[in-house]
């Protein structure tokens, strides 16, 4: 689904691995990759400096992703000092990345504070989407079983809809990157509409089925003409739940959102995304939509 990519690694979320199988994300569309680790300033004095000894083990740590470069695949490795948004963005900009990806631990999320302020404050300024990757998936995959994923990592996109604007936005924005994907990557997606059963004791529920049933077919049409498999499920139920729930059972490989930032709410009457991000185990795409 994109050709290029950059990663921001903490060297603990696990991300750094991505780089033992550059062959496997070439195969699956990736034509470039970025790997950033920013070194936080030496403090131990009264004038922060550059912490030259973390910098060469951090180079040291992540040298053995130039060993192994597939034909046609470009590779680079940026080891940065100071907080790492401003190195996120202006790297991201050097190599005109497509998306950034960066770790995520959902089960240490126990306030709003979503995955730290950095990461909050990063998705309220990219133009870009950002993938959020769960650290506990990549870690729990063995070598074999993360080499396949990474020649699927965005094959089977799911796509939560509720008709909202945000929900219109982010079918759009997912068109227009489905229509330049690379070869072998995205290849089919899902249309999930979760009518909340609970908020909506006194309307028809065979009407509102009825009619989300045919505003998916119209998307689903979109979504065909560019060469797509596409899936639909409707149903009443409780949408995060049921979101999650689909995504375990149908070899999803990844779930877009959408919205200005991870921060704040969203406009499905309580904040679907945070909570689709808390509880997938797959990783989730957000795309921001700005003005």
């Amino acid at each position: 689904m994109f050709r290029r990519i950059l990663v921001s690694t903490n060297l603990t979320d696990g991300l750094y691995r991505l780089g033992q199988f550059l062959p496997s994300l070439a195969a699956g569309g990736i034509e470039q990759i970025v790997f950033l680790h920013c070194v936080p300033f030496w403090s131990k004095g009264q004038i922060p400096r550059e912490d030259t000894e973390k910098i060469e083990q951090a180079q040291e740590r992540l040298s053995f992703i130039t060993e192994n470069i597939p034909n046609g695949m470009e590779v680079a490795i940026e080891i940065k000092s100071g907080l790492p948004i401003d190195h996120i963005l202006k790297v991201a900009q050097t190599y005109q990345s497509e998306a950034i990806l960066v770790g995520t631990e959902p089960k240490t999320l126990l306030t709003d504070q979503l995955f730290g302020a950095t990461i909050i404050d990063l998705s309220a300024r990219i133009n870009i989407p950002l993938i959020n990757f769960p650290t506990p998936l990549l870690y729990a995959l063995t070598a074999e079983e993360l080499d396949l994923r990474c020649r699927h990592l965005f094959r089977y996109v799911g796509i939560p809809y509720d008709d909202t604007d945000a929900s219109q936005q982010l079918v759009a924005e997912f068109k227009r990157y489905a229509a330049q994907r690379p070869a072998n990557s995205l290849e089919r997606c899902m249309l999930g509409w979760i009518i909340d059963a609970g908020i909506l004791r006194e309307v028809p529920k065979d009407s509102l089925l009825k009619e989300a049933q045919e505003k998916l077919a119209a998307i689903k049409t979109e979504l065909l003409r560019l060469g797509l498999q596409v899936d639909v499920e409707v149903r009443l139920g409780e949408p995060v739940p049921d979101i999650l729930q689909i995504a375990a059972l149908s070899d999803i490989c990844a779930i877009a959102v959408a919205g200005k930032s991870l921060g704040g709410s969203w406009e499905w009457g309580r904040n679907v995304r945070r909570d689709i991000l808390r509880g997938s185990s797959q990783p989730v795409i957000f795309f921001p939509l700005r003005s």
